[in-house]
């Protein structure tokens, strides 16, 4: 009589094996973690947004009887924290190299930090109050604005925040619902 052994043949294992490794690809192509990780980063920026849009307003709010009741534009990140409308300034989420956040008033600014956040008053008759924007990476943002860029914006002026679309990337402050946002 001959014993029999159990268990699985090498052969079965490595066909085991191999249908496991498809299956992983399959699905890490069906996830697409470079999309994932840029909708994860527009979140951030979503939020930071509206933070220090939240913020923008309390500063308003605690000088409107100044001439000036906005923050500078150079300075607009030093005066909130200095205020204590935020307790620090947040810390910038990197962009591809490609992108272009805005051209000017973007915080965080020099050294190792990166500029993400944009800011903008209107300092005309008009006031039309403050925004604070920064672009948006991810495709899924991008594709409600056809041709145009995505961006977050906060404008207090309306006192809400969400996507809007612009054709540039340096956005300004605009009447009370003057901003289509999607």
């Amino acid at each position: 009589m001959t014993a029999r052994f159990k268990g699985f043949t090498l052969v079965e294992l490595l066909i085991v094996i191999a249908i496991i490794g498809v299956l992983a690809v399959v699905v890490l192509v069906a996830i697409n973690p470079v999309e994932q990780l840029a909708k994860t980063r527009d979140s951030g920026r979503i939020s930071t947004v509206t933070q220090v849009g939240h913020a923008l307003q309390a500063y308003y709010t605690s000088h409107a009887t100044q001439t000036n009741a906005w923050p500078g534009e150079l300075t607009w990140s030093d005066d909130l924290t200095v205020s204590g409308e935020l307790s620090t300034f947040p810390s910038g989420i990197g962009y591809p190299a490609s992108f272009t956040v805005c051209a000017e008033n973007d915080e965080p600014d020099g050294g190792t930090n990166i500029p993400t956040y944009c800011y903008d008053w209107d300092s005309t008759a008009s006031d039309y109050g403050s925004i604070v924007y920064s672009r948006m990476e991810s495709n899924n943002q991008n594709s409600k604005c056809g041709a145009n860029m995505a961006f977050a914006l906060f404008s207090t002026e309306d006192g809400r925040g969400g996507i809007v679309c612009s054709a540039g990337a340096d956005l300004n402050p605009a009447a009370a619902g003057g901003w289509a946002y999607q």
